[in-house]
């Protein structure tokens, strides 16, 4: 952060600080640049709050402010209020809503002299916007103090546990489940841990910057910096949150790794072509293909089929395609030929989800939502009668060949965790294959047979969201058996969309996968 302009604050009286707010806006912005500078308001829209949706006044206290700079990504927060303590707060709020862990991570700036050691700013996650409402923090006080403030129930009082980092430059506040983790960094130095406690906070949680005065009759000022928020599920920001997508290929032994293509926008689940010449990709509801080695993408030819998902891949041959598009607002089935065509329905029932093709090429394995359930079943490419393979209540989704043609790998929830199991071609002999603490989806086996990879988000994670901290992991195989605990090739923001179907290189020395990157608005 540029403290030169945050010194301009000091031993400024804090009825002031609003004004100033606006005057580091227009002073940090590069003369000249039409987003740097404050625009015109004519349509009567509210100012930008960055990634937060709204800001408030919690409690009684004066009128606080948020002023968001766009060119530096700054954002300078004024608030009054009584205390952040006991069983009630007071304290001006730019917040969202979220579900799910995340980590947030910012650098914190009080600004001035300060009227109170115990003024404080930092990151506030809240159950509601009540003043009594049950809560975590991880703030930094005016006095240098740094601390993780809670409350675990309405109106009850706060606790503490605080950090032996004064005047940090940076916290970090995780959320994992119910247990909530402070961390702090001093400049050019690592995140230390201070400590964690639990807190159950149901979804959705509101979160984002607050400051507190700890005076009822004055206002105090906090620059926010580096402000990023990771994982979760943030209220209104989905698959449609803008982005960066990113197209890369991994190594088997996670050496290499490159990026072949990247957009700002979504792009989902790439597959190899059987002859390992380039990859296939979805976006806005189309497929695309691209060289391996990289390129411009080019628009497969659907015809008949719109609003693909990421649910596609190859027939053994190379010559087909089969596709997963909505008709009806139902996912159905489609064949296409691999250079693009005319799509040809498999599943006129719906939603019908595309997984694997049989080495034999004789059989499609699809997830099928039948009666509010979700489970496995086999077809034909003609189509036809639809075999149900499993039937236990909850998911059973993902579901993957070995190449000997001897195996489906697929994922269930039956057990109360979503895991890796397998089944014999015809639904029998069921069996557990991972039995860890992470939720597993999306079992691929490797071409040839040595290996499996899934994708493995938090336990605590239900379904299989974007925008969150997943890894891909592999387990070794022998006899379509695993052997030995799964080891991570590569931790990634991601989840849906990562590696929803095959994407093995036909040698089975890489991985394909997409990757993400949450942009400010």
């Amino acid at each position: 952060m540029n403290r030169l302009f945050v010194k301009m604050f000091y031993r400024i009286p804090s009825p002031f600080y609003p004004l100033i707010a606006i005057a580091v806006f227009l002073a940090l912005a590069p003369l000249g640049s039409p987003e740097g500078a404050p625009q015109g308001n004519e349509s009567g829209a509210p100012p930008s709050l960055g990634q937060f949706e709204a800001q408030t006044d919690v409690g009684s206290t004066l009128p606080g402010s948020t002023v968001f700079v766009p060119a530096r990504g700054l954002y300078v927060i004024t608030g009054g209020g009584e205390n952040m303590w006991g069983g009630t707060d007071a304290f001006h709020y730019a917040w969202r809503r979220a579900s799910g862990d995340f980590i947030l991570t910012a650098n914190v700036q009080l600004v001035g002299t300060g009227e109170s050691p115990h003024r404080k700013a930092g990151w506030v996650v809240r159950q509601s916007l009540d003043p009594d409402s049950p809560y975590v923090s991880a703030v930094v006080h005016g006095s240098g103090l740094t601390s993780l403030q809670f409350r675990e129930t309405k109106v009850g009082e706060t606790k503490e546990i605080t950090s032996s980092l004064v005047r940090p430059l940076a916290v970090r506040l995780e959320r994992r489940g119910d247990t909530f983790t402070l961390s702090a960094a001093i400049e050019g130095k690592p995140f230390e841990t201070a400590g964690s406690t639990k807190v159950e906070l149901h979804d959705p949680v509101y979160l984002g910057l607050g400051v507190c005065s700890h005076d009822a009759q004055s206002l105090e000022t906090a620059v926010f910096s580096s402000v990023n928020l990771e994982g979760g599920q943030f209220y209104g920001e989905g698959v449609n949150h803008p982005m960066e997508s990113r197209l890369e290929i991994i190594s088997v032994d996670g050496k290499e790794r490159r990026v072949v293509y990247k957009a700002n926008k979504r792009f989902e689940a790439p597959n190899w072509s059987r002859d390992g010449k380039y990859l296939t990709f979805n976006e806005g509801g189309k497929i695309y293909t691209i060289p391996a080695e990289g390129g411009a993408p080019r628009l497969l030819t659907t015809r008949g089929a719109t609003n693909c998902n990421n649910d596609h891949g190859f027939s053994p041959d190379g010559k087909l395609m089969a596709i997963s598009c909505s008709s009806k607002d139902r996912s159905l089935i489609y064949i296409v030929p691999s250079s693009g065509g005319d799509a040809r329905l498999v599943t006129p029932d719906g939603p019908s989800y595309w997984h694997a093709w049989s080495p034999d090429g004789k059989t499609l394995d699809f997830a099928g939502v039948r009666n509010g359930n979700i489970d496995v079943y086999a077809t034909t490419p003609q189509g036809g009668e639809e075999i149900r393979l499993t039937e236990t209540p909850g998911t059973d989704d993902g579901p993957d060949y070995s190449p000997d043609g001897k195996y489906i790998f697929f994922n269930s929830e039956r057990t109360g965790l979503m895991q890796i199991w397998r089944m014999k071609p015809d639904g029998s002999d069921q069996e557990q294959m991972t039995h860890d603490d992470h939720a597993n989806w999306f079992a691929h086996p490797s071409p040839d047979g040595k290996w499996f990879v899934m994708i493995s988000f938090d336990k605590n994670v239900k379904t299989h969201p974007p925008n969150r901290d997943v890894m891909l992991r592999l387990v070794a195989l022998r006899d379509d058996a695993p052997v030995g605990e799964p080891h991570v090739l590569v931790r990634l923001f991601g989840g849906q969309g990562t590696i929803n179907v095959p994407s093995w290189s036909p040698d089975s020395k890489y991985l394909a996968f997409v990757s993400y990157t949450l942009l400010h608005h």
